[in-house]
């Protein structure tokens, strides 16, 4: 399958992809085309996710292309933010189900898990034959979560017993199991396990009246004396320290992610504006709109110039915390500005999803929110401007 640069790829960053890594992304757009864009609307409306179309995304090979144990070719970090980048300039609540999986999910057990642990949950998690969720974040402990975390485990013999609540879990309602952050009560650290979604004493409730991912099936995960086995324990995880290297690769994909829904609502407005007549020609021709336009584009350039260079230090070896953290607080805060600008030359319209832009207008925010907001980035970057950390 040829790979096209997309037009808003003004640079061309693309090119310096390999040509399997532009072959893969050929076909991650043709799926998400043919397959996803058909269906996205109905399904955003119902708040369904479309789970029939798990097994052509697990075909992709988009879930664990960052583990030996499952990649189907060499590829770099750059590549798997494409990816990302491409899956949500269709659909970012597509994109968010595939980054649980692969990131979070799979991030988890590939960062901090036994090589036994690895052997048995990254190749199923790579087929989707098990799909799973990541609870980190608490009622009362979101941006907190280093020094907030409330929910306990407590180790009897070989099993630990976890209690305590979850909220905003992706997945959560239809996953087989959720990679659990726990604070082990012994020695106050930050403890990861591998919680089968059957477990008594589990419970997930979903969250209704969304208004950004509708399709992302979010949930109130209740914790009553759970119990996993120690061999169920993350074996590489002892302290939040852990945890926050599997938020450190995640991050940089979410401003991949967020780069994607610029794209979306942009290509979107070009479309309308291109189409719609006003005053006797296309509103594209107005100067006002150009100008909105070209704008948006200019925000779209400088956020894949950021990402790509943040996903090459991953591949060298040289991402920490902060580089991340930039990338996650710019790209998120740009698309905020570009999102907003495309719904505005869509006029009325622009508040309808059946012209694209409402939707990406509206999912933005989630995308703003989650994996740390654009504030609690800035804190992590200013850290490390000054040495001083404003926030602990």
């Amino acid at each position: 399958m040829t790979f096209t640069p997309l037009e808003s790829d003004f640079y061309g960053f693309a090119a310096d992809l390999s040509e399997a890594e532009q072959a893969s992304l050929a076909e991650v757009r043709a799926f998400m085309e043919e397959r996803v864009r058909p269906v996205i609307d109905e399904h955003w409306h119902r708040d369904a996710f479309p789970s029939e179309l798990v097994p052509g995304i697990a075909a992709l090979g988009v879930v664990g292309p960052g583990w030996p144990e499952t990649a189907r070719f060499e590829n770099s970090a750059v590549y798997r933010g494409w990816v990302a980048l491409e899956m949500s300039r269709v659909d970012a609540s597509v994109s968010t189900f595939v980054g649980v999986q692969n990131g979070l999910v799979a991030g988890s057990i590939g960062v901090a898990g036994s090589p036994e642990q690895r052997a048995e949950w990254l190749p199923r998690l790579a087929d989707c034959s098990v799909i799973g969720a990541f609870g980190l974040t608490e009622p009362l402990s979101g941006s907190d979560s280093a020094q907030g975390l409330r929910t306990t485990a407590r180790r009897e013999g070989d099993e630990w017993v976890l209690d305590g609540a979850k909220r905003w879990i992706g997945n959560a309602t239809h996953a087989d199991i959720v990679v659990v952050w726990a604070k082990d009560v012994e020695d106050g650290q930050v403890k990861g396990f591998i919680v089968p979604t059957d477990a008594a004493g589990f419970r997930a409730t979903k969250i209704e009246r969304k208004i950004a991912l509708r399709m992302v099936q979010n949930a109130d995960i209740e914790l009553e004396g759970v119990r996993v086995p120690e061999s169920m324990r993350l074996q590489g995880a002892s302290s939040f320290r852990d945890t926050a290297r599997v938020l450190r690769l995640t991050r940089a994909e979410v401003a991949w992610s967020a780069v994607g829904v610029m794209i979306g609502a942009y290509e979107a407005a070009v479309r309308y504006t291109t189409e719609r007549v006003q005053f006797g020609k296309p509103v594209a021709g107005h100067q006002l709109v150009q100008d909105l336009l070209a704008k948006s584009l200019g925000h779209i350039t400088a956020s894949i110039a950021l990402c790509v260079q943040v996903s090459r230090m991953l591949d060298e070896g040289r991402q920490e915390d902060a580089h991340s953290a930039l990338a996650k607080a710019f790209a998120t805060t740009r698309m905020r500005e570009v999102v907003s600008w495309c719904r505005e030359v869509c006029g009325g319209n622009g508040i309808v999803t059946d012209y694209d832009v409402a939707r990406f207008f509206v999912d933005a925010e989630a995308l703003y929110t989650y994996e740390g907001t654009a504030q609690m980035n800035a804190l992590i970057v200013g850290r490390a401007i000054t040495g001083s950390s404003a926030f602990a």
